[in-house]
């Protein structure tokens, strides 16, 4: 007899939980899932529109849409039982990502995802979509004031012949010394310059000074290791 009020209770524990987990409306799971969508778009988009790095990553970018989504789900589901949320947060505790962030500005993009599923989780719909229009236009507006001054390497392999007439021309230019590689045959050098449009022509009149072999352009991220 026993037994059999242990499992009625098990029965009535049971049914009490998913009361619990009905505590949240059809109506608000769309309305939380609609948000996190719109807002994990509108990240795409400002990502794509401000990217300024070497390689751009579709699948990078398509991450920022479904981690608003995952977010928003996790506090929906959470939020309906204070156990499960404890669980959770633990199950959550044990995740590590390996995946190594060059741009420090991917992280901001990372935790404006999640910010905005824990707003579109938690019913703050107005916060989570007035919050995410504010660092959308901030970020529109810091991008096109990068692109006034872009940073470039420039690396130019000379002998002996051109090093004082190349120093002189770096020198206009406004250059950063980099690195130097001195070998038997040529002397490589990298400077950092600054462009504030796409006019190149002072590569051509570099190429131009005798004892100049070779010279390249490319872009600068930071992550330049000498």
């Amino acid at each position: 007899m026993g037994e059999t009020v242990n499992f009625q209770d098990v029965i009535k524990k049971s049914m009490l939980h998913l009361e619990a987990f009905r505590s949240i409306s059809y109506v608000d799971m769309l309305l939380g899932l609609a948000c996190a969508f719109a807002i994990g778009l509108f990240i795409y988009w400002i990502y794509r529109k401000t990217f300024r790095g070497v390689v751009y990553s579709y699948n990078y970018n398509v991450s920022f849409v479904l981690m608003t989504i995952i977010t928003a789900l996790i506090i929906m589901t959470i939020s309906t039982n204070i156990v499960l949320s404890l669980g959770m947060v633990g199950a959550l505790s044990i995740v590590r990502f390996r995946t190594a962030v060059k741009d420090p500005l991917d992280i901001v993009y990372m935790f404006w995802s999640i910010a905005a599923g824990i707003a579109s989780g938690a019913k703050m719909y107005p916060l989570a979509l007035f919050g995410s229009i504010v660092i959308g236009l901030t970020l529109m507006w810091l991008s096109r004031r990068k692109i006034k001054e872009q940073s470039f390497l420039l690396i130019v392999r000379h002998n002996e012949e051109a090093a004082t007439e190349l120093r002189i021309l770096l020198r206009k230019l406004d250059t950063k010394l980099k690195s130097k590689t001195v070998r038997k045959d040529f002397t490589e050098l990298t400077v950092e310059i600054k462009l504030r449009d796409d006019n190149t022509a002072f590569m051509q009149t570099i190429n131009e000074i005798q004892g100049v072999h070779d010279t390249s352009l490319i872009n600068y991220t930071g992550d330049y290791a000498q």
